[in-house]
């Protein structure tokens, strides 16, 4: 179905709305290490060891640990409130990751990486997915929640782009340690800046009343699948990342690292841009399955590319192609979940992206290491694929839920409340 240009509200009307630069800029600050952090361990462990093997397995850590708890701390902060969850997170993130970063220049075993990695990456804050939640304070069912879906997207694909780049520059050009530590630094002081906006945060009551119960946003059947179309998004992410590091050292010019990751991240938010700004007239669902056909397409060619020129281009295509599938995806969760649960819905979503992230790292580092360079390349076009499977096999799971002025009190048992 053909999608044309109306008259949707844009991006200037959206960053107009009161009070949303007072946690958009102090949330930006806070997000910018999530893209650091995977590269950075990447880049020191291999370093130290020597084995994209090992580094894989310590960002595979991270990740899992990420994604594991992730949902957790989103339904902590749906009940308690974000401050509460946000505060003691930063502060064992920053210690976590100091640690892992002694550990790895100290020549540590790499159990004991291993080990500091789970409360490195089970205390990333789940920034993004709060910024989420507040913008849906903030609108409410005002027309420009569409257009701050895809903001949102775009800016996480802007740290896509700066992070990569800063994570390989300070590690190869200043020190091996020097991306962790900066990723932990930013984490604490964002993060303290972003949890001090007490004024936007979701709010714990509904309309004066006691706090209320929620049942699990996983209850949700349409989440279960964007769970699954996330985690191949994820296995793109991290097979490119030890894939990408690989091609650039066996060329010689493992400064091209950054660039090559960082051409990924601007298709990835350019066409995040362009799909904000336009209306589209067909269903989430149906967006979704040609978006994400798209970018197991272009995934598929990448164990091909012999040179940088071809890989960049190619690079740029999967990007491109990412982005759609991301935005729909987030715009779904806000048809399908009620507001009560959706920080946790959300954190699933940035969970299970983390978590084929992890796997892929795994995986695409062990091939790296035992066959020839691009097997790695693999990886992005094995997840893709098997997620397409699903989305495709369970795309009916995905309709929207019908609307109604009721206050929800679990997924998928609603019962009335007036709303005046």
């Amino acid at each position: 179905m053909a999608s044309t240009v109306t008259s949707r509200p844009g991006y200037g009307q959206l960053l107009r709305t009161r009070g949303a630069w007072t946690f958009l800029l102090p949330g930006f600050a806070a997000r910018q290490p999530f893209a650091m952090l995977t590269v950075s361990i990447v880049l020191l462990v291999q370093h130290t060891t020597g084995s994209y093997g090992a580094a894989g397995a310590a960002a595979a850590v991270t990740g899992v640990s990420m994604a594991l708890f992730a949902p957790y701390s989103g339904r902590l902060a749906d009940r308690y409130g974000q401050r509460a969850v946000l505060i003691p997170g930063v502060l064992v993130h920053a210690l976590s990751g100091l640690t892992l970063t002694a550990l790895a220049l100290a020549d540590a075993p790499l159990w004991g990486l291993l080990l500091a990695a789970v409360p490195t990456g089970a205390s990333t804050p789940q920034v993004g997915p709060m910024v989420r939640a507040r913008w849906g304070v903030k609108l409410k069912d005002s027309p420009l929640m569409p257009t701050a879906a895809a903001f949102e997207s775009v800016t996480d694909e802007f740290t896509f782009v700066v992070g990569p780049l800063l994570a390989t520059a300070l590690c190869t050009a200043v020190d091996p340690a020097a991306g962790l530590v900066t990723e932990a630094s930013l984490t604490l002081i964002g993060g303290l800046l972003f949890a001090a906006q007490k004024s936007t945060q979701p709010s714990v009551t509904v309309d004066g009343h006691a706090r209320v119960e929620h049942a699990s946003a996983l209850h949700v059947p349409g989440v279960r699948v964007l769970i699954v179309a996330f985690l191949g998004i994820g296995a793109v992410f991290g097979g490119m990342q030890v894939s990408l590091a690989a091609f650039s050292e066996s060329i010689g010019e493992p400064g091209l690292n950054g660039v090559l990751y960082g051409t990924f991240a601007a298709g990835n938010m350019l066409s995040g841009l362009v799909c904000g700004a336009i209306a589209w007239k067909a269903a989430p669902r149906r967006r979704l399955v040609v978006a994400y056909a798209a970018l197991a397409l272009t995934a598929s060619g990448l164990w091909a590319a012999d040179s940088v020129l071809v890989l960049a281009g190619l690079g740029l295509l999967v990007g491109m192609c990412i982005a759609p599938a991301l935005i729909t995806g987030y715009t779904l969760v806000e048809d399908l979940v009620p507001a009560g649960a959706r920080t946790e819905a959300f954190t699933w979503l940035t969970g299970a992206v983390a978590l084929g992230q992890a796997a892929a790292v795994t995986v695409a580092g062990q091939l790296e290491d035992r066959f020839r360079e691009g097997a790695g390349f693999l990886v992005p076009m094995g997840g893709t694929l098997l997620a397409l499977a699903t989305v495709l096999a369970l795309r009916s799971r995905l309709s929207a839920r019908p609307r109604s002025r009721t206050v929800a009190r679990g997924v998928g048992h609603r019962s009335p409340v007036a709303v005046d």
